[in-house]
């Protein structure tokens, strides 16, 4: 951890140590700590910057600069390099940073002659409250090594700073406006539901105030017992009732376990015990070192696990201060509703679900452990909300809308009243649902439509029942994918895939090929070098199993394996062009004919389909029926490529509309050349799941819908009030329109004829 000519890093955590102790004003000890880093660090420039209320940081003390530049010279948050690590709150390491695009030059600090450059962000309580920084003269290569050991003086200094009372954080996290006034805060929605509940903050991470050991050898022992106790906690979940054996949910906690025994992880914190920290201190440096290097990573899955790891490294902080891990029953209300910044699965399961009610985050993904089994245990969950932790107080009241993503904090008597209203709205709506789970979805006319239901993962394979739904026209294989560790072999993918037919009986599955890449990434998975700028449109789903024709190859063997002398429906996602489809066949006949010659039981029926996302093979469908048994039309993906919009960009997602005259003509000219080749054409997107563009698709010809399980009930409800030739006769009207969209159209037509949207 120490660089060449330096001391030990016993040596400086004690000089560090002797300062924080000594006698001396806070800048008087500033001043002194970066004499003692720059000499440790073989710098000429040691510099410490502390933020200020507005998101400025003040150079506050300096070896190597001009002293007339300390408290004088200032820079923003984002400005400048020490203004980039601190809004990212990751370092950077430069060999020469004047070269680098955010370099701001002060010439009254006198840098102009220093060149390479080292900066760590100052953390506290999870607040950049600084910044630290070396210079040196020379073009040089800063080390992994000194980046930690840097990080590691940082954490020190925090303490100095915030005892000293250099940085307040109550001035950097101070909400604004008034906080009196009821207030309706949009996020992203993770888990569907309704409901109401008082504010309980989510334990906040164990301020570590002892940085520096007496003795590593009781530090070791304190971490192993500590590692034990929570090797016991993780033990104890399994036995919960709500956690199957084989559901994706207990295979994540799993997954959790595996995280706890990595060899890696507990290595480094090892490893800072040794170099003369107490075990608390090692466990938060190593905490902060994976936050920094996994937060800024593209990869979005390995973001995600990066909730798994910090949850373990808050669970083994706890239990090294001697506090209990969760919130006993007596702390929590009746109907709690827990705000934390992010959640991992074992945090939401230490909660007593008798009294939980929602769960909102000021992170979060659809794809974390803790969303999926918040699903799973159907507790309503909203993630994304900025600054959640400083704008819900504890105690105070709020209404949480899963599904619409929406939150009220401190609702008036207004906003209550439709609270209970939608709630009984919903009772009477499931009640209506449920009654038409086993009536056939078939319009006034006498148009019968399939309904079919999105999947993924096996604890969605009841709902099948529940919904009242034809089949599964999409299950999506990555997500088996992506809560493994490794890649799952054949024997494994197998058995999921016949769990699924298992539990369909004679009902038909649509088993969608790997579709990862762009924002479904595999952690253990190769990728090209080169950093993809738009990967929505790079290496991913089909384009990458033909690249990698032994993983496309080992899943379609389990596909045939699991299917053996049942129907077998296969779809090769993100289909660009006929080779590839044709290639992608090619693959799954051979893998066909290997099981003919071994005498292995084969479908008895199979067809294999194309997923049309990408309009390109809109053009090429007359070259491409010929050779498919079906094609299912992507909505989310030909939306944005049609438009080459980003969906995930709120700026430009909601610019265009999914009911534009010439999105709407493009779905119509498929189902037509489908029609006209008899070759059965359906829709898998959010479209089908939403009862004005499902009614929309009816009348476009559509008559194979599949959606999410909770949108089945509504879906049927319209088809069942719906008059498709009255519709049909409308639309061809409309499509012809200039305008950007005719929903209003639609939603008044569809209110005048009584069609229940």
């Amino acid at each position: 951890m120490t660089p060449t000519g330096a001391t030990g890093p016993r040596v400086l955590l004690r000089q560090l140590r002797e300062v924080m102790a000594g006698d001396g004003s806070p800048q008087q000890r500033l001043d002194t700590l970066t004499r003692i880093i720059a000499a440790n660090m073989v710098a000429e420039v040691c510099s410490i910057y502390l933020m200020r209320p507005g998101e400025v940081l003040e150079l506050s003390a300096t070896h190597g600069l001009k002293p007339e530049a300390v408290h004088t010279t200032r820079l923003r948050v984002g400005e400048g390099i020490v203004g980039d690590v601190a809004a990212h709150a990751r370092p950077l390491a430069l060999r020469d940073a004047q070269k680098h695009p955010n370099f701001a030059y002060r010439p009254e600090t006198g840098e102009d002659m220093f060149h390479s450059m080292l900066s760590v962000p100052v953390v506290r309580s999870g607040t950049v409250i600084g910044v630290l920084a070396v210079q040196n003269r020379t073009l040089r290569e800063y080390h992994e090594e000194e980046a930690e050991a840097l990080q590691t003086v940082a954490m020190v200094l925090a303490e100095l700073v915030i005892s000293a009372d250099l940085v307040r954080l109550s001035d950097l996290t101070k909400a604004n406006g008034n906080v009196t006034l009821p207030q309706r805060i949009e996020g992203l929605p993770l888990s569907d539901g309704l409901a109401d509940g008082i504010v309980v903050l989510h334990e906040p991470p164990v301020e570590v105030h002892t940085l520096i050991a007496e003795d590593p050898a009781a530090e070791t022992e304190r971490l192993n017992a500590a590692l034990e106790a929570l090797a016991r906690a993780i033990d104890a979940m399994f036995d919960d009732d709500d956690l199957s054996p084989g559901s994706e949910h207990y295979e994540i906690l799993e997954t959790y376990r595996m995280f706890s025994q990595d060899r890696g992880w507990l290595a480094k914190i090892r490893e800072g015990i040794d170099s003369g920290l107490t075990a608390d201190a090692a466990v938060q440096r190593v905490q902060l070192e994976t936050h920094t290097r996994m937060s800024g990573m593209a990869n979005a899955y390995l973001r995600e696990r990066l909730h798994d790891l910090e949850d373990l490294s808050n669970r083994l902080l706890r239990l090294l201060a001697g506090k209990s891990l969760g919130v006993t029953p007596e702390e929590m209300p009746d109907n709690a509703v827990v705000v934390a910044r992010s959640l991992g699965p074992a945090d939401l399961l230490d909660y007593n679900r008798s009294k939980l009610r929602a769960v909102l985050l000021e992170e979060g993904s659809a794809t974390e452990h803790v969303a999926v089994i918040a699903r799973a245990l159907n507790i309503p969950m909203v993630g994304m909300i900025d600054n959640a932790l400083q704008r819900f107080p504890a105690g105070d009241t709020v209404i949480v809308d899963g599904r619409q993503g929406t939150v009220y904090l401190r609702p008036g008597d207004d906003a209550y009243q439709a609270y209970q209203e939608n709630l009984a709205a919903r009772d009477r709506l499931r009640l209506e649902y449920a009654a038409l789970r086993d009536k056939p979805a078939v319009t006034t006319d006498g148009t019968p439509v399939s309904l079919q239901m999105n999947a993924g993962l096996l604890f969605d394979l009841p709902h099948m029942d529940e919904a009242g739904v034809d089949g599964i026209g999409l299950f999506r294989t990555e997500l088996q994918f992506m809560v493994q560790e490794t890649f799952p072999d054949v024997a494994t993918q197998a058995s999921i895939y016949s769990r699924v037919l298992d539990a369909a009986g004679t009902r038909p599955v649509v088993f969608r090929t790997l579709d990862i890449g762009g924002d479904k990434v595999l952690p253990y998975l190769d990728r090209p070098a080169a950093r993809e700028e738009n990967p929505a449109m790079g290496w991913r789903a089909l384009r990458l199993g033909l690249d990698r024709p032994a993983l496309l190859r080992n899943q379609l063997r389990a596909l045939l394996q699991a299917a053996g002398g049942r129907s077998l429906r296969v779809m090769f996602p993100m289909v660009s062009d006929v080779a590839e489809f044709l290639a992608a066949r090619k693959l799954l006949d051979r893998e066909l004919e290997r099981m003919r010659e071994r005498g292995q039981a084969v479908p008895r029926d199979l067809r294999v389909g194309a997923m049309l996302e990408v309009p390109s093979l809109v053009w090429q469908l007359e070259k491409l029926l010929p050779h498919v048994g079906f094609v299912s039309i992507g909505s989310n993906d030909l939306m944005q490529f049609f438009y080459a919009v980003d969906r995930s960009n709120p700026v430009v997602a909601a610019r265009y509309d999914m009911l534009s005259p010439a999105f709407l003509s493009l779905i119509g000219r498929i189902i037509e050349q489908c029609r006209a080749h008899a070759v059965p054409v359906g829709l898998c997107g959010e479209m089908a799941g939403r009862p004005l563009e499902a009614m929309c698709l009816i009348g476009l010809g559509l008559r194979n819908l599949s959606m999410p399980a909770t949108a089945v009930g509504p879906v049927k409800m319209m088809v069942r009030s719906l008059n498709g030739a009255v519709l049909a006769g409308y639309l061809k009207g409309l499509l012809d329109s200039s305008e950007p969209s005719v929903r209003d159209k639609l939603r008044n037509f569809a209110q005048d004829h009584g069609f229940v949207i």
